[in-house]
């Protein structure tokens, strides 16, 4: 699904994350850096070590936080690391919102157009897929509010429900 939230341009979509073509695509990251599974892990295995020892390099930082490091042998150019959480330790709605426009500053930082967002804060995190998608949308529409350079996100959804609790908090979403 698509829809416009001001300036930006808000699209839902299927599949693995490390495989799209995107300015930057986000990671669910804890305040350490460290990449262990899920989406971390399939961003270092696919991308490369090196995207790891960039990102501790910057760490640790605060949960609510956000770091920008190359993107390895990914597709996008960059990953931009959302610290949902802190290690072994749950996320939270607030921490993942403020992650989320952290990421989003960033990005526009560096003139990005384009970013993708995975469910952040879920799995280990704690939080329900529900929760990590209206955490992040609540982010996206703040940010579309007064958007910088960043005018696609992309809500990637690994599997049909996590996509659809991401469609359901767009159609959800107030302008």
């Amino acid at each position: 699904m698509e829809k416009k939230l001001g300036a930006v341009l808000v699209k839902t979509y299927l599949g693995d994350i490390t495989e799209l073509t995107v300015d930057a695509i986000a990671n669910a990251a804890n305040s350490d850096l460290w990449m262990g599974s899920g989406v971390a892990g399939a961003i270092k295995s696919k991308g490369g070590l090196q995207i790891e020892k960039e990102a501790i390099s910057m760490g640790p930082i605060r949960p609510g936080e956000a770091v920008m490091t190359t993107a390895g042998d990914l597709p996008s150019k960059y990953v931009i690391h959302c610290a949902g959480m802190p290690p072994g330790g749950k996320a939270t709605y607030w921490k993942v919102l403020a992650s989320v426009q952290a990421a989003l500053n960033i990005a526009s930082n560096h003139n990005l157009s384009s970013v993708a967002f995975p469910a952040i804060g879920a799995g280990v995190g704690g939080l329900s897929e529900e929760q990590s998608a209206k955490a992040i949308v609540e982010g996206v529409a703040h940010y579309a509010q007064k958007p910088g350079s960043v005018k696609e996100i992309t809500l990637v959804g690994f599997n049909k429900y996590a996509c659809d609790c991401f469609c359901n908090a767009v159609k959800e979403c107030k302008e």
